[in-house]
């Protein structure tokens, strides 16, 4: 019975579609929560906006949706368009399974489109010179501080390392008897970041190799890390893991900043942006004491680059075998902005999500949310920079992610030496590399 009900109800979804005459485009995507609703406000507009097709969202949050993608292109019934925030592009255009955009849009259009995208987007969505994905969204991380807990301490927002390490040390001594409170403290998972802070890269296109690519262990990466390190060091590595365990039983999935001053300093992502606004008019509505925020670009050291560091997003695919691809490429373009700026710019400020293109962010609608949201105007300029840099364009991104994050948490929390492991970290991902090309 319940299988019958599930057709039945997939028919009553498809058959508008077909009585219009209009040719269905079937959309994967993971968002639910309160973000499922913008998503259906976007899929009704474009609907309405033209004749010809009418997509079909079909929401599949929770785990496994790679594994659900594969099965349905094996068995020759994939999407026609999907939505990921995974570095999956490299992999999965390596392995056959995405339609490059230069087939979808043409050559002119595909050139016209790399001109309007942000630098970090266009990265996003290239695998060897061509693009296979078309980004709606990007996530940019930077530095938010509680600015007036900086006040009463008599600190000013920190704009270099140097600046950072001292309100580390003003807010938490070396030597502090309990750590139940810091001024910052490094993330392991967060080394992409700081590597590029720091002036490195974690792939080199110009090598003679693939895996010569792979550059985790340069200079300016290891420096990142044995900065990192030095916070382990001060503190020591079991009080810092402990902490860094802590936050997850004392916020949940609550923002640690908004934790009762729990860090004066965090790195995250434009998203929280929204957690700020709410849990401020929550207080104020309780009448409770209300502290003030900021937001700058991770503050490098000498000569390391300024509005740096490591980026990722949304972005569409269309896998091999779709059976409308070009009524996928019009939802898309429709979403993302190319030619329809105006229509992204009001996705972008009713999901509070980051546009992937200088003329979305011009568009009023956007121009408007920022004048309500002033947290979010640093994200839009970093989000511009030359140095916002997404996990290399691999297609062994997520194997070299888990390494590097296990490389930088056996140095912080277990007093491994960050040369020798980063070296070893970077082998392994070698390794890996050739084994897939």
């Amino acid at each position: 019975m319940g299988r019958l009900l599930f057709f039945a109800a997939v028919l009553l979804a498809a058959s508008p579609a077909h009585a219009a005459g209009r040719e269905e485009v079937v959309f994967w995507h993971f968002w639910g929560g309160r973000d499922r609703p913008v998503v259906e406000e976007i899929v009704r507009r474009f609907n309405r906006s033209q004749p010809r097709y009418r997509v079909r969202a079909v929401a599949m949050p929770g785990n496994n949706l790679d594994l659900k993608f594969f099965l349905s292109v094996a068995g020759g019934d994939p999407p026609d368009v999907m939505n990921q925030d995974d570095a999956i592009v490299a992999d999965w255009a390596h392995r056959g399974a995405l339609t490059p955009l230069d087939e979808l849009a043409g050559e002119a259009e595909t050139a016209e489109l790399r001109g309007w995208l942000f630098p970090a987007a266009r990265r996003l969505a290239t695998y060897r010179g061509r693009l296979y994905a078309l980004p709606n969204g990007l996530d940019i991380r930077a530095l938010y501080y509680n600015r007036t807990w900086l006040d009463e301490l008599g600190i000013a927002p920190p704009r270099t390392l140097a600046e950072l390490d001292r309100l580390a040390e003003a807010v938490a001594p070396p030597g502090v008897e309990r750590l139940d409170r810091v001024g910052f403290l490094p993330n392991p998972k967060r080394l992409w970041a700081w590597g590029v802070v720091f002036g490195g890269r974690f792939y080199d296109p110009q090598a003679k190799t693939a895996a010569g690519a792979i550059t985790a262990d340069s200079p300016a990466n290891l420096a990142a890390l044995e900065w990192m390190a030095s916070y382990s060091r001060r503190y020591g590595a079991d009080r810092v893991a402990a902490f860094r365990t802590g936050d997850q039983a004392v916020t949940g999935t609550a923002f640690p900043l908004l934790a009762g001053r729990r860090y004066a300093a965090i790195m995250d992502g434009q998203w929280r942006v929204r957690d700020i606004t709410q849990a401020t008019a929550a207080a104020r509505a309780a009448g409770k004491p209300i502290d003030t925020y900021g937001v700058a670009p991770l503050p490098p050291p000498p000569g390391g680059r300024q509005n740096a560091g490591w980026v990722n997003g949304n972005f569409f695919v269309v896998p091999r075998g779709a059976r409308q691809p070009a009524g996928a490429w019009a939802f898309m373009r429709f979403w993302s902005g190319l030619g329809h700026e105006a229509e992204a710019a009001r996705a972008c400020a009713a999901g509070g999500w980051m546009p992937v293109s200088q003329r979305v962010v011009e568009q009023p609608a956007f121009q408007e949310f920022l004048v309500g949201n002033p947290l979010m105007r640093p994200f839009v300029e970093l989000a511009a920079s030359e140095n916002q840099l997404p996990r290399p364009p691999l297609p062994v991104a997520s194997f070299y992610d888990r390494e590097l994050s296990a490389a930088a948490q056996d140095v912080m929390y277990r007093g491994a030496e960050p040369a020798e492991r980063l070296r070893r970290a970077a082998d392994r991902v070698r390794r890996q590399l050739r084994a897939v090309e």
